[in-house]
């Protein structure tokens, strides 16, 4: 701020004092002894550019002068006594401007001293006399002069207005400089004294903190009420930050000291980091160094560099250099452009596959078609292959399998419970604890960019408020897009066609349809009794004794042993519960080892029994010992299973009635099945009035469990007969197919696990629609050596199969 002096008082300043403040001074009103003739009838005026200040009339303002032409001009002017006219830059940082970086509104000045600096520079103390346009230059060398238009002030109409608008104007000014410790005392005295709204007005705009453009907006308005506004109203703007910056203040001044010591303590460890080497100058030199043979793209050279020098230009002490450095950090681990050479060496390769895996002839064989094509073209992209199947069939470890095959490195991911798309794709490296998604970090951990990933338990992803995991693997999963995969925290695309990606699945049914499409699917059904003997030979068991601490001697199970192991004490797809009773009998001879107790390493089937506990029963001939008992196939995500439907009459008005938890689907098939029966009644040889006058009621057992679905109607349709007329269904045998009400049936799914399930529960004949026979053919013969298959196409054909004669 400044403060006003009379001109008596001017005389006596000390213009060293003036500068050293920075005070620029209001004069009183200009008489006409201060102006000279020469003056008045001055016609061209020298015009001095001005950088970053504009000047108002009736203000002393000091001007320091660096460049030579303003040194001469305003040599010149005070030698002739001439006036000057001071005009602002439009762009303060032009060095030698021309008249159009000039503005053509200025302010004409009176030169009153000029005072020579030991820099060679020179200081003018100026007075503004009044404002003027610029009418046209009259020559730019050695300075510019010009023609000018004297400019009037419009006084305002409204006087009274004016001066509360002046008193508001004061009384903000005054508010100001209380808040704000930069502006001296003397400023408070100036305003205070000053009488003139004019000089006071003048003296504000000139002082104020607003930028040059919007002073030089205000020295432009010719009406003195309009400017007077504009001013209030830039005013306010600079006290509300005031004080929000005193509020701000006043609120962290209570940690000021706390903030100090810290500030101490981390300068000091600053300097300890830079005397043992430590620091930013070492961090950008360690991932310089660690680049230093890394292979990458231009794209890639441009991107690091670009983040390098971002690095370099933060504050060690600040947060963002800690997130700028992890991200480098991570940036820098990525294997980019590094890869492990395949093996080509097929029959090794099916070696390995056969020695870690028992079956499983097609993934088997697709991989080994890969390997046979990728050794041909030397070049292609991986495929994406999704393995489905029930639990502990060995999807997840088949994945190991593969790139021990491969000769590539092993990384699996478990997706199962994922619901946050940030997971796939990372979080923007912005945010607090940012960071990449699960692929880029299996990468990493692989350390090359073509290892086989597994994508455990793709079809166990949910989608959630933070968005859908399955479809942010969209990208990659599809070979033509995940050449560019973008992560958010890498901030730019990395190439995933090189990965293997192998998913598992239990069911087909919850994976999106665009993501099945990606994938090539490949079903690996449950084992059969002898691949379970013959899994429990090679891996189980050998797998039990080193877990538990025993050697080979300390154990025996023969073929007979692992097969009632496997049939009287497990009913599964998988090994899973198979492994666990293997481990229960090792932990049983582990105990009798360490208890130092006598007993046969030969296990025999009584032993087996003792160890596991009662065996389940598995004589179904009892169970379908009755009139109205069906068993009937299903398939569930865990593999196939057998169910049974039990259906009795009781007295009443031929109503049906079902339990057991069963789907709308399943209800509609027992409708179906008891209408097709009373159209047909004469041909089953069932009476009418035992159909009117008896109620049925149909029950699936295990009620607890959810059931659905049309492949148990021919059961229903079989069971509901069975008890009309009074008689058994064959023991042994089960049936799958869905009804329609013309009495045909028609084919299902799942065949292969249901078939397998049949086996394992000790089914010796089976009905299904003569649309599955192709779906038998595909499975392999010595998985149905025990099974006869009827296939039909009618009820009436099931009727005459199923029931005893």
């Amino acid at each position: 701020m400044s403060f006003k002096l009379t001109m008596e008082e001017f005389e006596d300043i000390d213009f060293t004092d003036i500068l050293e403040d920075g005070f620029s001074i209001v004069a009183e009103e200009i008489d006409e002894r201060n102006i000279t003739p020469t003056d008045k009838n001055q016609k061209i005026f020298p015009i001095l550019p001005v950088r970053n200040m504009v000047m108002f009339p009736k203000v002393v303002i000091p001007i320091t002068a660096g460049r030579q032409i303003s040194k001469n001009l305003l040599e010149s002017a005070q030698e002739n006594n001439e006036l000057i006219g001071i005009i602002s830059q439009r762009n303060g940082d032009i060095e030698n401007p021309l008249e159009k970086d000039l503005y053509t509104v200025g302010t004409i000045a009176k030169i009153l001293k000029i005072i020579k600096l030991p820099e060679g520079n020179i200081t003018a103390i100026t007075r503004g006399v009044g404002r003027f346009k610029v009418k046209n230059y009259v020559a730019t060398k050695p300075f510019f002069t010009a023609e000018i238009t004297k400019l009037k002030d419009a006084l305002p109409k409204d006087k009274e207005e004016f001066e509360a608008l002046i008193d508001n104007i004061k009384d903000l000014a005054i508010k100001m400089i209380e808040l704000d410790p930069n502006i001296p005392n003397a400023a408070n005295f100036a305003i205070k004294n000053m009488n003139e709204n004019e000089d006071l007005l003048n003296f504000i705009c000139t002082n104020a903190n607003f930028t040059s453009k919007l002073k030089q907006v205000l020295l432009e308005e010719k009406s003195l009420m309009l400017r007077a506004k504009k001013c209030y109203e830039l005013m306010h703007e600079d006290f509300r930050r005031l004080e929000l910056k005193n509020a701000i203040h006043q609120k962290t001044s209570k940690d000021l000291d706390q903030q100090q010591k810290e500030y101490f303590l981390n300068q000091q460890i600053r300097t300890i980091q830079e005397e043992l080497g430590g620091g930013p100058e070492s961090d950008v030199e360690e991932l310089l160094l660690k680049t230093k043979n890394t292979k990458w793209n231009e794209e890639v050279e441009l991107h690091f560099q670009k983040e390098i020098n971002r690095l370099q230009r933060q504050n060690p002490n600040s947060p963002d250099y800690n997130v700028q450095r992890n991200y480098l950090d991570f940036f820098t681990d990525l294997p980019w452009e590094t890869y492990t050479k395949d093996v080509f060496n097929i029959i090794k390769a099916e070696k390995v596959l056969d020695k870690a895996h028992f079956g499983l002839e097609d993934i088997k064989k697709r991989i080994l078609e890969h390997m046979a094509v990728l050794k041909l073209k030397n070049n292609m992209k991986s495929p994406i292959l999704c393995l489905v199947g029930p639990p502990g069939v060995g999807k997840t470890s088949l994945g190991k399998s593969i790139a021990d095959a491969l000769g590539r490195k092993y990384v699996r991911v478990s997706l199962g419970g994922l619901h946050d798309e940030s997971e796939i794709r990372g979080h923007r490296k912005t945010y607090i604890g940012a960071m990449a998604g699960r692929i880029l970090q299996s990468i990493k951990k692989a350390g090359t960019s073509n290892p086989v990933i597994v994508l455990d338990e793709i079809d166990k992803i949910t989608s959630s408020a933070h968005g859908d995991p399955s479809s942010a693997l969209l990208e990659v999963l599809d070979p033509e897009q995940n050449n560019s995969f973008y992560d958010n925290f890498l901030e730019m695309g990395y190439d995933l066609s090189k990965v293997m990606f192998i998913a598992t699945a239990n069911s087909l049914s919850s994976i999106q349809t665009p993501l099945l499409d990606r994938m090539e699917i490949i079903e690996i059904a449950g084992y059969t009794l002898e691949e379970k003997v013959e899994i429990a030979k090679r891996h189980l068991i050998k797998k039990q004794l080193e877990e538990n601490g025993l050697n080979i001697k300390s154990l025996k199970l023969g073929n007979a042993e692992l097969k009632h192991i496997v049939d009287a004490h497990t009913s599964e797809s998988g090994v899973r519960n198979l492994e666990k009773k293997l481990a229960s009998i090792c932990r049983w001879v582990a105990l009798q080892t360490a208890m130092e107790k006598a007993y046969n390493p030969v296990i025999t089937i009584e032993k087996i029994d003792e160890i596991l506990g009662v065996p389940r029963p598995k004589n179904l001939s009892e169970i379908t010992s009755v009139p109205g008992v069906v068993t009937g196939l299903a398939w569930t995500s865990v593999g196939g299973d057998i169910l049974f439907i039990e259906s009795i009459l009781s007295e009443g008005k031929g109503n049906l009635t079902m339990t057991g938890n069963l789907g709308n689907v399943m209800k509609e098939s027992a409708t179906i099945a008891l209408e097709y029966i009373k159209a047909k009644h004469d041909e089953l040889g069932i009476s009418a009035e035992d159909l009117q006058k008896k109620n049925i009621h149909v029950h699936v057992p295990e009620g607890a469990t959810p059931k659905d679905g049309p492949s148990a109607g021919i059961a229903m349709l079989t069971s509901i007969v069975s008890s009309f007329k009074n008689k058994k269904i064959k023991s042994h045998l089960a049936m799958t197919g869905e009804i329609t009400l013309r009495g045909k049936v028609l084919p299902v799914g799942g065949i292969k696990e249901k078939l397998l399930a049949a086996n394992r529960a000790g089914i010796v004949e089976i009905i299904l629609c003569e649309a599955n026979r192709k779906d038998v053919e595909e499975i392999k013969k010595d998985y149905l050596k025990n099974l006869k298959i009827n296939y039909i196409e009618r009820m009436s054909e099931v009727i005459d199969l199923a029931l005893e004669k």
